[in-house]
């Protein structure tokens, strides 16, 4: 040890700007998905570990927006390493949560694998009686176990000062049809709770005389925010609802689940057309007085984890289920990161048009 510190003394003294390269500037727009928002988990966690970029927004909708939310939290209260660790307090507090209700996979569920909960008790009364009825009278007491996680995983009052990350959560407002974009400024339990307000499972949330359901129907996550107050070209999609699938849907819950993504991948895929469209613009050389704003798109999808998965699983916050997702989004985090990186800040490392038109 002495040796090594007398070596290191004799050397020139580095600043800590040169010791390091630049953090790539990125902004991260995250899908909603229920409990499929661990593979996010995943992704956010290896690339706040690689602390390779500078994250200088967050857009999140549904359960993006709960993890955009904690993650804006962590940045701020302690960089990358306090955003990994609010990240994983939360998700610990959803497994919790989950242990203690009626939501658990039941063995033959465990059988056919991790992920669906089709055969609990819980979810098939929850599948049946939402048919019938709404949640003002299935829960006329409007209980949502996630507003006791958000209050123990985010001081509200202190993020509302806070200008480490700027922050954009979406709801969707159930009278006028219209998006609602939260900032860090006047974010709140509601107004998560509001972006995921499934309205088959909870009422809509009231936040100043105004009634949301969740963000998704408007933007999953909305794009255009990152664009105008992002502070950089470079957007970080990750994808939990998949565009492409594989078989005809057949079973009803397969046609809800199927009308589930194709709505809530709608307004993604027509921001997407915006961008693909102004940026021909620019590289053919309709922009002389440089008013338009040319986009890097990256994405990481979750696909070809999350598409053997069923509606039920999004309800699943199984330990084991969400470790196994978790795991996944760790594993596609750190192949962007490998194949990737480079074309940060010079290109889109998604093409566009294959993708999404």
């Amino acid at each position: 040890m002495d040796g090594a510190l007398t070596e290191q003394a004799g050397k020139p003294k580095q600043s800590a700007k040169q010791a390091a390269p630049a953090k790539k500037p990125l902004s991260l727009a995250l899908q909603g998905g229920g409990s499929h928002g661990a593979f996010a988990w995943g992704v956010l966690d290896r690339i706040f570990e690689a602390d390779v970029f500078d994250v200088k927004a967050i857009v999140g909708t549904s359960a993006g927006a709960m993890n955009a939310s904690v993650a804006a939290y962590g940045l701020a209260k302690g960089g990358p390493a306090g955003a990994r660790e609010a990240l994983s307090g939360f998700w610990g507090r959803i497994s919790e949560a989950a242990r203690k209700g009626p939501m658990q996979p039941t063995w033959f569920d465990r059988m056919m694998g991790v992920g669906n909960v089709e055969y609990s008790p819980a979810f098939m009364m929850m599948d049946i009686m939402s048919r019938f009825a709404s949640p003002y009278q299935l829960n006329p007491m409007n209980v949502n176990p996630l507003r006791d996680v958000l209050a123990a995983s985010i001081d509200f009052d202190w993020m509302h000062e806070e200008k480490a990350v700027k922050l954009f959560i979406c709801a969707s407002n159930v009278m006028t049809g219209k998006i609602r974009v939260f900032t860090e400024k006047d974010l709140s339990i509601d107004a998560v709770l509001a972006s995921a307000c499934l309205p088959f499972m909870f009422q809509a949330v009231e936040i100043d005389g105004e009634h949301y359901w969740d963000g998704g129907y408007m933007g999953n996550p909305p794009l255009y925010p990152l664009i105008y107050e992002g502070g950089c070209p470079d957007i970080l999609v990750v994808q939990l609802n998949p565009i492409v699938i594989d078989e005809l849907p057949k079973t009803s819950q397969q046609i809800l689940d199927r009308i589930n993504t194709l709505s809530f991948n709608s307004s993604l895929m027509r921001e997407m057309r915006v961008i693909s469209f102004v940026s021909k613009l620019i590289d053919k050389g309709f922009d002389d007085d440089g008013k338009l704003k040319r986009v890097f798109i990256h994405t990481v999808d979750g696909q070809e984890t999350l598409k053997g998965f069923g509606v039920s699983s999004k309800l699943n916050a199984d330990k084991a289920f969400l470790a196994h997702l978790f795991e996944a989004g760790r594993r596609e985090g750190e192949r962007f990161i490998e194949n990737h990186l480079d074309d940060v800040g010079v290109r889109s490392s998604t093409d566009i048009d294959a993708k999404f038109l």
